[in-house]
């Protein structure tokens, strides 16, 4: 029972952070858009590396193996965060239009397969972590992956209580501000930690 706690108070720590995961998580929770696909897919993505990193312990990998995703990671965050930028100054801002299903799932896996981040904290530090609880590390990882799985449906589903908010053009402006600033910032330190 322990390890599970312990699992869940680290998975937390880890995982409720406004990145841009998140940022894509809250935003389709609030126009109410293929929001349980959404948070099954983050959910599910995070439980699969969550395995991953306990199932190898306590993995070292050299810095340079994590330069190609880094690159790919940020130049795609780059681009959310442009198109999130334009949509907060075009009018099209003001009536959010609704994406494709298919669109939305490519978004969600690029968001969490793409980004360095993820696999630093879910197989490295929480693989790591993991190992300090010897044979129930496993429980461990059971309570990293269900801090995942509660955090993201309180987010997609419950920001849906801020879609009032959401009736005013400004909302929209800032919140896709807010977006492009999320996404810009991951993807510089994303690029800034390759030469560290």
């Amino acid at each position: 029972m322990y390890a599970v706690l312990a699992g869940l108070g680290t998975g937390f720590s880890l995982i409720v952070v406004i990145g841009a995961q998140n940022a894509l998580v809250l935003r389709q929770g609030v126009l109410r858009q293929q929001v349980a696909v959404v948070v099954a897919l983050c959910a599910a993505s995070d439980a699969v590396l969550i395995t991953v990193g306990v199932a190898a312990g306590s993995l070292s990998v050299p810095p340079a193996v994590l330069v190609v995703p880094r690159v790919g990671g940020a130049a795609f965050l780059l681009y959310y965060g442009y198109s999130a930028f334009r949509r907060a100054f075009r009018a099209s801002a003001l009536e959010p239009a609704a994406q494709p299903a298919a669109t939305v799932v490519l978004t969600c896996l690029a968001f969490t397969w793409l980004n360095p981040h993820v696999y630093v904290d879910t197989v490295l530090l929480l693989g790591t972590t993991s190992t300090t609880w010897g044979a129930d590390r496993w429980w461990f990882g059971v309570g990293a992956a269900c801090a995942s799985v509660t955090w993201f449906c309180s987010l997609g589903f419950g920001a849906r209580h801020l879609a009032p908010l959401f009736t005013r053009p400004v909302a929209w402006r800032v919140l896709d501000g807010f977006v492009a600033v999320i996404t810009t910032v991951t993807a510089v330190s994303l690029l800034t930690a390759i030469r560290t």
